[in-house]
């Protein structure tokens, strides 16, 4: 079930965070992950924060701003369920989000994206951190 998530819901999102990074971004070095970690929780309240839950916790969330998917990120053990493809199919018909920022390196999420129509528009060589790890800009148009 996809809710509201509340500031009780930070620690677990931020469980699921970790491990999702973990299973996916290889690309990163420890380092980047430890900083991130530490940035993250004050994003968590500037987003419409949205929680999967399931009998054995949260599975999943997801970060909307406007029109924007700003994270996105599922269990690794419930990866590979249709869960993400859900939530922003459910997120687009709430909200009508069409954009999504990813890293370039994190192939995985590149061809989820473009499986649901998602096309890059744009490209930049740093994130928004100055780090070194290129984001795709991409976009989808609705019918």
């Amino acid at each position: 079930m996809l809710k509201q998530a509340e500031e009780i819901h930070y620690e677990s999102i931020m469980k699921v965070w970790e491990a999702s990074v973990r299973a996916t971004h290889h690309f990163l070095k420890e380092e980047d992950i430890l900083f991130y970690k530490q940035l993250i929780p004050g994003f968590l309240p500037q987003v419409n924060l949205l929680v999967l839950q399931e009998e054995d916790g949260i599975q999943g969330f997801i970060g909307i701003s406007e029109d924007m998917i700003d994270m996105l990120f599922i269990a690794p053990e419930s990866r590979g369920k249709g869960l993400g493809k859900k939530m922003v199919e459910w997120a687009d018909a709430r909200y009508s989000i069409h954009k999504v920022d990813v890293n370039e390196q994190n192939e995985q999420a590149v061809g989820f994206y473009k499986k649901l129509g998602f096309v890059q528009v744009g490209r930049s060589e740093k994130d928004g951190f100055d780090k070194e790890y290129p984001i795709l800009h991409l976009e989808r148009k609705h019918l």
